[in-house]
């Protein structure tokens, strides 16, 4: 009996040991893997070109999950739902302090203030400004496909001088997401941002490199599809916020904002340029006013290619990163693209 007793009280003990070290491993996994994700869902109208039309609309289901394999070893996985796979990169930060970080994969590229910025945090519920869908590749670029402003690549980033200098360079395949190369040579991005004040920063990028054109665009006549053509693109802009958001009070951090940025590029030998003043105002509670002008002209050498957008609207926070839209667009098109119309937006956007 002795000896059954101790036999049980070993294998009882072996066995506490192990349900420890499997909790133990297992809280650990779940400390160092987070999960995030949000969808936006609406209703659209416009009488473009005399029609009218209505619809209902799924924009964006997108996951994503990311695991710190280190302190400074990380790996991101992102999933939209209602598209494509977005995102799959590791980052690895060199020093101890976030001087040099080093990212290989497929993500967001540095080209614009905006391309980067996720939707769930842009004001206007087309998301970004037509140069930027254009030229940072987020919307429909007849010749390289959309890409939503996502490439495969190597990046080095940083922060410096206290973090008052932010610095990105990046080589890229030029080619978009989830397809390889078609040409031999890679597209050169940078992108530097200065923030002399709190709130304040001031962005510049570049983009040198070579497109292979998927398509054809009716104002750059000239390139044809599988063409190598140049693809250089510039941008210089600022962005004020009078705080930072804070999503666990969205409420009483909401930030008054206004960005503003200058773009242009040039496709083969054909110019485009463009550019967007947003601005954002808490008025009272969780309401906010948001207005917008942009323009964008595809060809800067022949008349009727420009298109500008006014748009006026609210959005409500009604939780966190969770807020109800609402937004008027009065689109002033050139006569290549039609006549003027209007556009009513309402969108959802649920958060986590």
């Amino acid at each position: 009996m002795r000896t059954l007793a101790a036999s049980l009280a070993v294998f009882g003990s072996v066995a506490a040991m192990g349900q420890q070290s499997s909790d133990t491993w297992l809280n650990d996994l779940t400390k160092r893997i987070t999960f995030n994700g949000y969808a936006q869902a609406g209703w659209s109208f416009n009488d473009a070109n005399g029609t009218k039309s209505n619809s209902y609309n799924l924009k964006r289901t997108l996951l994503w999950a990311k695991a710190k394999i280190t302190d400074r070893w990380s790996f991101l996985f992102m999933h939209d739902f209602n598209s494509v796979v977005q995102e799959f990169y590791t980052d690895y930060r060199v020093t101890k302090d976030n001087a040099l970080t080093v990212r290989f994969g497929q993500f967001k590229h540095s080209y614009t203030m905006e391309n980067p910025l996720s939707p769930t945090a842009l004001e206007l519920i087309d998301v970004y400004s037509q140069a930027v869908l254009y030229l940072a590749g987020e919307g429909p670029d007849p010749l390289n496909g959309v890409n939503y402003g996502r490439d495969q690549g190597l990046m080095v980033f940083g922060d410096l001088v206290n973090n008052k200098l932010h610095y990105e360079l990046a080589l890229m395949s030029g080619q978009g997401i989830n397809r390889s190369d078609r040409n031999n040579q890679k597209d050169f991005l940078a992108k530097l941002e200065v923030k002399p004040m709190d709130g304040l920063r001031l962005v510049a990028s570049g983009y040198l490199g070579t497109g292979n054109a998927m398509g054809t665009a009716a104002w750059n006549p000239e390139i044809k599809v599988g063409d190598n053509y140049t693809r250089n693109r510039y941008s210089a802009g600022l962005e004020y916020k009078t705080l930072p958001y804070a999503g666990s009070k969205y409420k009483e951090a909401r930030p008054a904002s206004i960005r503003a940025e200058w773009l242009g590029g040039k496709d083969g030998e054909v110019g485009s340029r463009g550019g967007y003043v947003t601005c954002c105002f808490p008025v009272v509670d969780a309401l906010d006013i948001v207005a917008s002008g942009e323009t964008y002209d595809r060809n800067t050498s022949v008349d009727g290619w420009d298109q500008t957008n006014l748009t006026l609207g609210v959005q409500y926070w009604y939780y966190k990163k969770c807020r109800l839209q609402l937004q008027y667009t009065r689109c002033l098109c050139g006569d290549m693209l039609g006549k003027d119309y209007n556009w009513l937006q309402a969108q959802v956007q649920v958060a986590f």
